[in-house]
């Protein structure tokens, strides 16, 4: 069996650093808190759980504070999360029989990361990071901001899930950093262009965002998930800045690096639909459901382009074009995934009185009271 360090570096989370730990505590045998500068009642919370709390002066680089943390380990392992991630009571299971059985020469496990819910909560975004990771190799975070883990050797991609259950506070922080090392002069790398134009477009700066999309894409330097993700938000963009012409060709653009994707496709979809034009809208939407979504990708994945969103719009599609029982068939597709959904219902009111269904059922069910 292995052991395990719990690595996080905090502040001001009183509200949620005892679910967090309260979750992952069977699984770790030493849990290291590193603080950079709460006011609240954080470090009460974290002596609940662990004498090894420590403090950091903050730098607005949250690399250096992670590195920190990790050579406060001691364990095997290291494992990592932020104060509003949550292992779920299977996935705790999971990683405890990981830990029982993990081979020792396995440098890092990824893990899935669900970042969002519909409201019947199936996981709608999803991506994985190297999450476990040997201590003896000394890997090292990398980035100011939306800093990443730099690993190597032998990587085991795992089922398991840590579930992000975020709020929006301190929403400006990451854009005010990135700011600050723009005005100081800063050479930015191909990544931090990336996520500065994402920090960028997440305030609604559209045309500022849209020219280090351009700048990220046009050198040619960016992990190919990233060129990918850039081109959809820069259509986003375009969209927002009344640029149709433009918005369509960053939708093309990111042919250049690969087929299309279920995103992708509903894009197109929701293009031909917006003109009237079902048919060309049909082949988009029906793309959408058959590309094959790959299980390990390391990019962002909004699994409703996969799932009940094209079906949902077929059924609009089928509809318009009077092939109510293809715009049934679809409209239930989507009822399996989003049974709540205010269209959904709406549309099974309406398709059912289209097709005779509703009297159809009251007549049998008279029938078996006779």
């Amino acid at each position: 069996m292995i052991t395990i360090s719990l690595c996080m570096i905090v502040k001001n989370e009183e509200n949620t650093l005892e679910r967090c730990l309260s979750s992952v505590q069977k699984a770790a045998d030493q849990i290291i808190i590193v603080d950079t500068g709460s006011t609240d009642g954080t470090k009460q919370i974290a002596r609940k759980f662990t004498r090894h709390i420590f403090d950091f002066e903050w730098i607005d680089d949250f690399a250096a504070a992670r590195n920190f943390a990790f050579q406060q380990a001691e364990m095997d392992y290291i494992l990592w999360l932020d104060a509003d991630d949550v292992f779920l009571e299977e996935d705790l299971s999971k990683l405890l029989e990981l830990k029982n059985a993990l081979d020792s020469g396995i440098d890092s496990v990824t893990m899935k990361y669900h970042l969002a819910f519909d409201d019947q909560g199936n996981v709608i975004s999803s991506l994985r990071r190297n999450r476990l990771v040997k201590r003896s190799n000394q890997f090292r975070w990398i980035g100011a901001v939306h800093e990443y883990l730099e690993v190597g050797g032998r990587i085991m991609d795992s089922d398991i899930a840590v579930t992000h259950r975020g709020d929006d506070r301190d929403s400006d922080r990451n854009l005010k950093i990135y700011m600050k090392r723009q005005s100081g002069g800063e050479n930015f790398s191909p990544r931090d262009v990336y996520y500065f134009a994402n920090e960028l477009k997440d305030h609604r700066f559209f045309e500022m965002a849209a020219v280090y999309y351009e700048k990220f894409l046009n050198d040619g330097k960016g992990w190919i998930e990233d060129n990918i993700a850039a081109c959809g938000k820069l259509a986003d963009c375009y969209h927002e800045l009344g640029e149709p012409a433009m918005e369509l060709a960053s939708m093309l653009k990111s042919l250049e690096y690969g087929p299309p994707r279920p995103d992708f496709c509903c894009r197109m979809g929701y293009r031909f639909l917006q003109k009237n034009d079902y048919h060309a809208a049909l082949y988009w939407y029906k793309q959408a459901i058959e590309i094959p979504v790959p299980e390990n990708s390391w990019g962002m994945q909004n699994l409703s382009c996969s799932t009940w969103l094209p079906h949902l719009q077929l059924c609009v599609c089928y509809d318009r074009i009077g092939l109510h029982d293809l715009a049934y068939r679809h409209n239930e597709a989507a009822r399996q995934y989003q049974p709540d959904h205010p269209s959904v219902i709406s549309n099974k009111v309406y398709l059912e009185e289209k097709l005779g269904l509703v009297q159809e059922a009251e007549t049998a069910a008279v029938s078996s009271t006779s």
